[in-house]
């Protein structure tokens, strides 16, 4: 049966290990994907990189994950999330491992566009959990996993630059190579969940996708292997509204982990060469500055999916709806407020604010995720996870032809608040907006209500 309860203490059930191994994951997933990202400067040093390359790398890191977020939901379908896991892991260890190898732009490059796959575990993440929770916890549980799997966001910005310190320091490497032996770290740990995640979870609490199909008639029953899954998530105009949304939230959420270190280093340089601060603290101050933004993940994505199952109790998935869009308002108007502060503290501030929004956006939209269509569940969360990298993508491109880092934050921020509208268009017939319904029907059936 699913879990009707979120018992973060326990890990007796095969939901409740299936949630703490997704989440830690994500969480290792996450931090070799950006890992690179705060030690930049001295990637920008070794190969005299123009900003022009440095906008690349960052298109590089985002853009191969709308095509395997993609097809990752249709492989969660087909063969469970805890083998496309496992295989994932072992394959987007590879250049995680082997980037400190580069010796060119170019090099650098092909190594930032293949890490770009282990983006793609975000997907399995929510597709497990979306099929281990009933409906009336499915929106916390899908939130708290994603937010604390997002805190390796947090974990790359604060440990990597510390790490490479650490590596100097014991002579492992000099510091102009210490960002090569540094990435070794996030590399063996992605290899190490590979195993974990083979070895102590299970696609569904009713055991593995493909014995299930094999050995359980009811299952396969009740569960069959549905072809076409992907042009039936295609067909339903609520499953684009959302990719549109999540690009907004999420995208932009991807876009800051990769910009805002090189952010705060050129737009607060003066401020920080007033305080007589050397290269190296700078970059551990921005460090600690960029893991601020990424540590509200902690809560934040959680507190959306808490206020989404909460409000749907009493309004259903409508309430969830015009929830979305007042979140997504109230966070393109701090990224617009963003791109026109001066001073280091009260961008500091501001970007803490809009962050909360950002993070509590991508806990209700996939809180919505599992009411689209139940036959499609893998396909609508890889195509909604591809419209995150898709914003990323997006985004970054603006700076490149914005005429300034400020004016690219402005033209983001419009286009965030244009978006939230669109998020009052879905609709939802009765069975999906009535919750105990939902659950009703959850019981009896055992699957996710479309």
């Amino acid at each position: 049966m699913k879990a009707t309860k979120l018992e973060l203490l326990s890990m007796g059930t095969a939901p409740m290990r299936a949630f703490h191994i997704t989440w830690m994951t994500f969480f290792l997933c996450f931090f070799g994907w950006f890992g690179i990202a705060p030690l930049m400067p001295q990637v920008k040093k070794a190969f005299s990189l123009t900003p022009d390359q440095i906008t690349n790398i960052m298109i590089a890191s985002v853009s191969v994950t709308i095509f395997a977020r993609l097809a990752i939901g249709y492989l969660c379908e087909k063969y469970g999330p805890r083998l496309t896991y496992t295989v994932l892991l072992a394959i987007g260890a590879l250049p995680v491992l082997f980037i400190g190898t580069s010796n060119s732009y170019e090099s650098f490059l092909l190594f930032r566009l293949a890490i770009g796959v282990v983006g793609a575990s975000f997907v399995i993440t929510q597709y497990h959990t979306s099929v281990m929770f009933a409906p009336k916890i499915v929106g916390r549980a899908n939130a708290t996993a994603a937010g604390w799997g997002n805190l390796g966001a947090f974990g790359s910005h604060a440990l990597m630059p510390l790490l490479a310190g650490l590596m100097v320091t014991w002579g492992f490497t000099d510091a102009q190579n210490a960002w090569r032996a540094t990435m070794v770290i996030p590399g063996v740990g992605l290899l190490i969940m590979a195993f974990v995640y083979y070895r102590y979870t299970q696609d569904t609490p009713e055991g593995n996708v493909l014995e299930l199909r094999k050995n359980n008639p009811e299952y396969r029953a009740k569960n069959p292997d549905v072809k076409g899954s992907f042009w039936i998530a295609c067909k339903d105009y609520r499953t684009w509204i959302l990719f549109l949304v999540y690009g907004a939230c999420f995208g932009i959420e991807v876009m800051m982990d990769n910009k805002l270190t090189m952010y705060f280093s050129t737009e607060y340089a003066q401020y920080f060469k007033d305080n007589n601060y050397t290269e190296t603290e700078v970059l551990k101050y921005v460090g600690f500055i960029v893991a601020s933004f990424a540590l509200m993940n902690i809560f934040a994505r959680a507190l959306g999916g808490v206020f989404a199952d909460k409000i749907a109790e009493k309004y259903g998935t409508k309430g969830k709806v015009v929830m979305l869009g007042l979140f997504l308002m109230c966070e393109g108007i701090g990224v617009m407020l963003f791109s026109q502060t001066q001073e280091l503290a009260a961008a500091i501030a501001v970007m803490i604010g809009f962050a909360l929004f950002i993070k509590m956006s991508n806990g209700v939209t996939y809180s919505i995720v599992p009411f689209v269509n139940k036959s499609a569940l893998g396909s609508v969360s890889g195509i909604v996870g591809a419209g995150g990298n898709l914003g990323a993508l997006l985004a970054t491109l603006t700076f490149k032809y914005s005429g300034g880092d400020r004016n690219g934050f402005m033209y983001i921020g419009m286009a965030i608040v244009t978006i939230s509208f669109t998020a009052y268009f879905m609709k939802f017939n009765s069975q999906n907006t009535n919750i105990e319904e939902a659950v009703a029907i959850s019981k009896k059936e055992k699957v996710l209500v479309s």
